[in-house]
């Protein structure tokens, strides 16, 4: 079986985003880019599935600007097979990104799509469902847990009440949650032996999809500060705090 894993580049989780001056967007310059942790974990998983020997070829994708092939790179060095970057400078919204993929879909023929249930960037929680609608395949979305059975897959979600099971047959649709698993670190020698894996270079065009944007950014601004609270004397004075505020 083969596995597809989309992966995209964004600001490190460790940095804090600035907004342009000018409100148009969020500045990237000099800023370290980093792999979406969501699709890190993706990526994770795909590697434990082939280590079980239930998966024999992992394909990482990203769609990006060059600079993306440095996300794919981690991706092979961490255990993905080989690589595809769509490449180009455009913001891309989700649902000509799941276009995209779903061009790639019908030409690798995965077993299973795994991916970040959402960007860290927009948030934007589409890709996934917008592909799986896109390619008809059933979908596992949220994933907590992963089990790989023959020709179905096991997904348990996280969802509001707790866990919800369900069961895919496969060709197959998933996105990663947080509890998953935890991603590993490439080593030394399989960076370098990520180096020479195979990375394919092609373009939206390639794929007939129009990136053209249907959503317009008219402004971008930091949320409001937050207020710094109170400390109170006891629970008399607190409950006073409270109606004094028309809470209660």
């Amino acid at each position: 079986m083969k596995i597809l894993v989309p992966v995209k580049r964004v600001i490190d989780y460790n940095v804090k985003p600035r907004v342009k001056a000018d409100g148009t967007g969020v500045d990237l310059a000099n800023v370290k880019m980093s792999m979406n942790p969501f699709d890190e974990i993706a990526v994770e998983e795909a590697i434990r599935i082939k280590e079980a020997g239930k998966a024999d070829e992992i394909v990482a994708v990203s769609i990006g600007p060059a600079k993306a092939q440095e996300t794919l790179r981690t991706a092979l060095a961490m255990g993905a097979d080989r690589a595809i970057l769509v490449q180009t400078d455009d913001e891309i919204e989700p649902l000509a990104v799941a276009k995209i993929l779903k061009a790639i879909y019908e030409a690798e023929e995965p077993g299973l799509v795994i991916l970040g249930k959402q960007a860290i960037d927009d948030d934007s929680n589409q890709t996934g469902q917008m592909l799986a609608a896109l390619t008809g395949r059933p979908q596992g979305t949220f994933a907590n847990t992963v089990e790989i059975d023959g020709d179905s897959v096991t997904v348990k979600r996280e969802i509001d009440g707790g866990l919800e099971t369900v069961k895919l047959t496969l060709p197959a649709i998933v996105t990663t949650d947080l509890r998953l698993n935890e991603p590993r670190y490439a080593s030394l020698p399989n960076i370098m032996k990520a180096k020479s894996k195979p990375l394919d270079t092609k373009s939206p065009a390639d794929y007939g999809v129009d990136t053209a944007p249907r959503l317009t950014t008219t402004n971008v601004s930091e949320p409001p500060v937050r207020q710094a609270g109170i400390k109170v004397a006891d629970v008399d004075e607190l409950v006073a705090k409270i109606k004094a505020l028309g809470i209660a």
